[in-house]
């Protein structure tokens, strides 16, 4: 019991009939049913209790309270003459001898219906948060929040983990998004940075002689937002562990995750140990994704031997070139690829077709193709005039029987694979029979490439974390640096968890060897001097001695919104910023005065105009 309550506004049952209490909350709505009969309703964080109005001093009392003001209650519970089997405390109500406002909500009209909020625009409900952190609905979300990191917790600490905090202010990194910086007062020109994630600080604590560590750790980019992606903060799951592989990451997670995925998802089915391991370029090849749906039973199969030259444009292997008379002075080749991805039972209309495929287009940025197998086998539709005449061909290959759809990418390899799983994305979503959506499908992406192209300076550069152990070690590097072994065919021991087509994390095992790192680092033409300057502390630290180590860290924000079958990240989070990273609630980002500068040795460059127009949202 507390002294302004003796019971909450979700306790109250049967059983406490002709008890007098008092409650204290939130007065939700008042039901006037004539001139002295009343219906109200009070809430506070556990639910609601109805309090019934009598008599005319009580009415008095109560119309003159305006909604949302929190108040107390005196009274006496009796059993209710017309019960609510939805409401938990739908077998009593409570008739009120004494009233008090304890804070009184001093507007008449409120942004939003409470219960309704998350039916109001997004700008209002994030200016308003608190207001709307008081609908039960959205509530929720933030206490699913907890309980699942409560589970979290226990569950690490249960596997021998222990919980270490890191710095949030350190140095700047190339981590591959853009800092957050903090000038430093003490250090005219100097910076520290919040940390992307504590990569370098998780790998310090394994060189220090911890086995194994985790938190629930801060990590902060200056990134646009996403459906599934906060701007400035998220949270992860961080882990590392000493003397370890991949499998015994691999073991962790697997022993981890399911138990709370069945226990607080939407829905109640998780994939059980082992997850399925899919190698990076068979993901591409087979779902056009690094991060596949395997609730979908679609896939992408490669029919560009059989389509190119067909006579349609697009699947051309070769075009011509022309001077600028327009004469044809030669011919290159076009280096296309074709996916197929096959869609069976498909009942689709003409307008469906167009519309999804638009969508698909949109989202991948090229146009696919398509045809159908009517009830007589024959081609129809969208292209079926250049793939007729390879119809035998394209039918034993694809397994195609009266009733598919066929849907078709092509372009450049990568083009046609993002293409394609663009296409099974959509179409398995769009079309019955395709997505068992009610289960949560685990995945482990594998073998990622250590090394590719660079779009912009077309030479060898890292693909993903350049800490990660390549496959093989040295001599794998050796080999490269020899000539021996392309370095686009070097894997790394890097590895992603994705479910239900979501990344939850990245991890790897790390290469904890100076020597290796050097050499790794070389290949993209940065030597050890490089590495050194770059990444100081954990350079220095391998040279005492590391042992092998790896880790991961699902993100939080991610896995609960999986948990909550929520679209946006946003409505799992308790203040969250909009899509322009701005937090219109506190005002945040904000201007600060000129002497805050100048203690800081910062002069600003941004115009008025400029400071204005960072206000507007896009």
């Amino acid at each position: 019991m507390m002294q302004m309550r003796t019971h909450t506004c979700g306790e109250l049952r049967i059983e406490d009939a002709g008890k007098a209490v008092t409650l204290a909350g939130w007065l939700e709505n008042m039901r006037v049913v004539s001139g002295s009969l009343a219906f109200v309703v009070l809430r506070d964080f556990y639910g609601t209790t109805q309090i019934v109005v009598e008599n005319d001093e009580m009415m008095k009392t109560f119309r003159s309270i305006t909604k949302e003001s929190t108040i107390q209650v005196e009274g006496t519970v009796r059993e209710r003459s017309s019960k609510n089997p939805n409401q938990e405390t739908g077998d009593i109500e409570v008739v009120p001898t004494s009233v008090k406002v304890l804070g009184r909500c001093r507007y008449n009209e409120l942004p939003f219906e409470i219960n309704h909020s998350r039916e109001a625009d997004e700008q209002v409900r994030l200016k308003y948060r608190y207001l709307d952190l008081r609908n039960p609905a959205v509530k929720k979300n933030i206490l699913l929040r907890c309980h699942v990191v409560e589970a979290l917790r226990k569950a690490m600490t249960e596997h021998g983990f222990l919980e270490i905090t890191t710095p949030i202010l350190t140095a700047s990194s190339p981590e591959g998004a853009r800092d957050y910086l903090v000038p430093a007062r003490k250090h005219p020109g100097k910076f520290y940075a919040l940390p992307q994630a504590p990569q370098q600080f998780k790998q310090l604590l394994m060189t220090a002689g911890f086995d194994r560590y985790f938190q629930i750790a801060p990590c902060f980019r200056d990134e646009d937002a996403r459906g599934d992606r906060s701007p400035g903060e998220f949270y992860q799951l961080d882990m590392e562990m000493a003397f370890a592989s991949q499998e015994d990451v691999f073991a962790v997670l697997e022993d981890v995750l399911p138990p709370v995925f069945a226990k607080f998802g939407t829905w109640h089915r998780a994939s059980s140990a082992p997850f399925q391991r899919i190698p990076y370029r068979e993901a591409m090849e087979k779902y056009g994704s690094d991060k596949p749906d395997l609730r979908i039973d679609l896939v992408s199969q490669d029919v560009t031997d059989i389509l190119k030259d067909c006579g349609f444009g697009p699947f051309a292997s070769r075009r011509d070139l022309t001077d600028e008379n327009g004469t044809v002075t030669g011919s290159e080749e076009t280096g296309v690829c074709i996916k197929a991805v096959v869609v069976s039972h498909f009942e689709g209309t003409r307008k469906f077709i167009d519309k999804t495929l638009a969508d698909v287009e949109v989202q991948a940025g090229a146009k696919p193709y398509w045809f159908r197998v009517d009830e007589n086998g024959s081609f129809v539709g969208g292209i079926a005039k250049f793939a007729a005449p390879l119809q035998d061909a394209l039918t034993r290959a694809l397994g195609l029987v009266p009733g598919d759809f066929v849907g078709l990418a092509a372009g450049r390899l990568t083009q046609a694979q993002k293409t394609a799983g663009v296409l099974i994305k959509t179409m398995g979503a769009a079309v019955p029979g395709h997505m068992d959506r009610e289960q949560y499908a685990f995945c482990w992406i594998v073998d990622f490439p250590m090394y590719e192209i660079g779009e912009e300076s077309g030479e060898l550069e890292f693909c993903h974390n350049p800490f990660s152990m390549p496959s093989g070690g040295l001599d794998t590097l050796l080999k490269a640096e020899r000539g021996e072994i392309d370095p686009l065919s070097i894997t790394a021991d890097q590895y992603d968890l994705v479910v239900n087509g979501v990344e939850l994390s990245s991890g790897a095992v790390r290469n904890h060897d100076p020597e290796i790192m050097v050499k790794a680092f070389e290949l993209v033409r940065l030597g050890e001097e490089d590495v050194k300057k770059k990444f100081p502390a954990m350079y220095n630290a391998f040279c005492y001695g590391a042992p092998p180590h790896a880790g991961i860290a699902p993100g939080i924000d991610r896995m609960v919104m999986l948990l909550a079958g929520e679209d946006s990240i946003r409505e799992i989070i308790p203040f969250p910023m909009n899509k322009n990273a701005q937090d219109v609630m506190m005002g945040a980002p904000s201007e600060v005065t000129a002497h805050q500068l100048e203690e800081l040795h910062i002069r600003s460059t941004a115009t008025q105009e400029e400071m204005h127009a960072d206000g507007e949202e896009e």
